[in-house]
């Protein structure tokens, strides 16, 4: 089968097309055909050697999200999903199988889930990975109906789901935005904006006087720059950037402000939260955002574009 994948670690330009063995699906396991795989920045961390592979061999396999349709059910596997159903999954690259860049991808049949209603297998592919990375966030902030959420990289996919998650926990947002993504980040139901850029902390204090709630940080801005924007006693989560009491440590802490790494592996495997996910783009809650694809065999220029940036939306291989 076709797999796209690198065999030694470097730039762009390491990622080719392999042809590699047909997996099958064995008990408690399924099998999906992929017809899509997202392009994320841990593929990037992948490709460039910063992700523990010493256990693998060449090829590895980048790919933390696939849709496509379920084509084999191993022995024994209990699972209400049906050969020919559209599906979605978050899939973990490292694992001996490699990740989602490949044309059949084997799971545990708990990890995969029916693609929503009314999408493309493109547009599924989106959902499972910064679907829940947002809905980590959230849960980790634990936020109740009325309080306020402040989110930078609003416009950006992941920022982009936790203000869409946020107003359907009943949360007032205040996002930030560059003046071309406004519009953008109005229509992902943000309450108030902000300025991007800058210093964002005063930005968000200008809006919420007396500090937000809580604030997920997508644009990796980090907690001691942030931590202004915060209430006492409120809450910071963030993906990327600085450990959770980097050199704001002392004032994080004498405030009680906690302050949260969003892992998400942490979710990996919770079907029930992924399920939720599924539901909430059917109903509206969420919106699926393609920037543009690529086959498999232009991935390395998925991957010079991801390491451009400046897109909106995500960037997905097609098989």
């Amino acid at each position: 089968m076709k797999a796209a994948g690198l065999s030694r670690f470097g730039g762009p330009e390491v990622l080719q097309v392999f042809e590699v063995p047909e997996p099958h699906a064995g008990p408690g396991e399924v099998r999906i055909r992929v017809h899509a795989a997202t392009v994320n920045p841990g593929d990037r961390d992948m490709r460039i050697g910063a992700v523990p592979l010493a256990a693998l061999g060449p090829p590895y396999i980048p790919g933390m999200e696939a849709a496509g349709v379920l084509d084999e059910i191993g022995d024994g596997t209990v699972t209400d999903l049906r050969i020919g159903d559209r599906v979605m999954a978050m899939v973990m690259p490292n694992r001996a199988q490699g990740g989602a860049y490949t044309e059949y991808v084997v799971l545990a049949a708990e990890w995969v889930v029916r693609a929503p209603a009314d999408t493309t297998h493109v547009e599924a592919a989106t959902v499972p990975m910064n679907g829940l990375t947002a809905r980590l966030a959230l849960d980790l902030l634990a936020l109740t109906p009325g309080q306020t959420l402040a989110v930078t990289g609003a416009a950006g996919g992941f920022g982009g789901y936790v203000v869409q998650l946020a107003k359907a926990d009943g949360l007032s947002v205040v996002a930030d935005s560059s003046p071309a993504d406004e519009e953008l980040v109005r229509g992902l139901g943000a309450d108030m904006i902000v300025p991007r850029g800058g210093d964002a902390a005063r930005s968000f204090l200008s809006a919420v006087p007396g500090g937000a709630d809580g604030l997920v940080d997508g644009a990796s801005i980090g907690v001691s720059r942030l931590v202004q924007a915060v209430r006492d006693g409120g809450g910071m989560a963030a993906v990327r950037g600085e450990s959770p009491y980097p050199a704001g440590e002392t004032e994080t802490r004498r405030r009680g402000v906690r302050s949260h790494m969003v892992y998400v592996p942490d979710y990996f495997g919770d079907r029930r939260k992924l399920d939720a996910l599924r539901h909430a783009v059917e109903s509206g809650a969420l919106t699926t955002r393609v920037a543009r694809t690529f086959p498999p065999e232009q991935a390395a220029d998925a991957h010079r574009l991801l390491e451009a940036g400046g897109f909106r939306g995500r960037l997905v291989l097609e098989f």
